[in-house]
């Protein structure tokens, strides 16, 4: 199989360990292109490992975190990292978009042109061949996740549009654009369950509490990824300000999430290629791939139809 390439677009130094890790591990030991674009600095993030509270640590959170970060893509084996950098706006309960809250120089507050054209500008050159960011709203309302969101949308269209910022480079078209993070309830149930079953307390209980009755499972694209769930947990690990070893999320040991759920999961959301869902594969349908879930374009890597299509 030829090389191809995923893009990640996250807004934090310790998302790109928490949303997709073991498929980006999976992707880079396969041999294809992995990039992360890292949007903030982190710079508002809080120490939420009690043996990192340590006198001048939160003076110096910004590089600390960008060192993490650095760490956690060398485990995951990602090829290519863009930092960004733009001052992290912090979360506000219950954000509501009115940036008049934040700071004026948050990220959430830069003129959303601006950013948007740095990222088009990366993806012209750079040419990956999918896209993955948050979910409509950031997936939860963290106002730099809600901006990921819209910024990666609107680079998503507008890198294949010679008439928008033509002066950063020759247009290409990003075969497919994926919402990752998603984390369904479908899987919640069987890790909960898990816990039950091997008489441990479940993290999972409150959460499973207030989900919404009507909730509809947006996922269109599993991935298995039991090999790499290790890899994961290491580079989330490696974020130690912001990851507490002994937090509750730890409960499960790799092998029992293995055993009872060993897939990340993704929405996709808009596709210039032909796919039939569901998928096992971020690349199903894109030139040059052959695995299941999609039809190969054809020798010419030309898709059968060039109209955006959503599935």
């Amino acid at each position: 199989m030829p090389q191809l390439h995923a893009m990640f677009v996250h807004a934090h130094p310790d998302d790109e360990s928490s949303k997709g890790a073991a498929t980006m591990a999976k992707y880079a030991k396969e041999g294809h292109r992995v990039s992360v674009v890292t949007l903030t600095d982190g710079g508002a993030g809080d120490i939420l490992n009690p043996a990192m509270d340590r006198p001048g640590v939160a003076q110096r959170i910004t590089e600390i975190r960008e060192q993490e970060l650095a760490r956690a893509l060398e485990i995951i084996g990602v090829t290519d990292h863009f930092f960004f950098g733009y001052p992290d706006s912090g979360y506000h309960e219950d954000f509501d978009g009115d940036g008049s809250v934040l700071a004026d120089d948050a990220f959430f507050n830069v003129d959303i042109d601006e950013v948007v054209g740095r990222l088009v500008e990366l993806i012209r050159r750079v040419r990956p061949d999918v896209l993955l960011t948050y979910p409509e709203g950031g997936g939860y309302p963290h106002p730099d996740h809600i901006r990921c969101h819209d910024v990666s949308a609107a680079a998503y269209a507008a890198a294949a549009d010679p008439e928008q910022f033509p002066g950063a480079g020759a247009p290409h078209e990003v075969s497919k654009l994926y919402y990752m993070g998603v984390f369904t309830k479908r899987k919640l149930e069987a890790l909960h369950q898990a816990c039950l079953d091997r008489g441990m307390e479940s993290p999972f209980t409150e959460w499973l509490q207030r989900w919404d009755s009507d909730y509809t499972d947006p996922t269109t694209t599993r991935i298995d990824v039991g090999d790499h769930l290790s890899t994961a947990r290491q580079a989330l690990l490696a974020h130690a300000t912001q990851i507490d070893p002994d937090g509750r999320w730890f409960t499960l040991p790799d092998d029992v999430i293995r055993e009872v759920y060993p897939w990340e999961e993704f929405e996709l959301a808009e596709t210039r290629v032909d796919t039939s869902l569901p998928e096992d594969s971020l690349f199903a349908g894109v030139a040059g791939h052959y695995g299941s879930g999609g039809a190969r374009s054809d020798s010419e890597g030309n898709p059968s139809s060039p109209e955006a299509r959503t599935p």
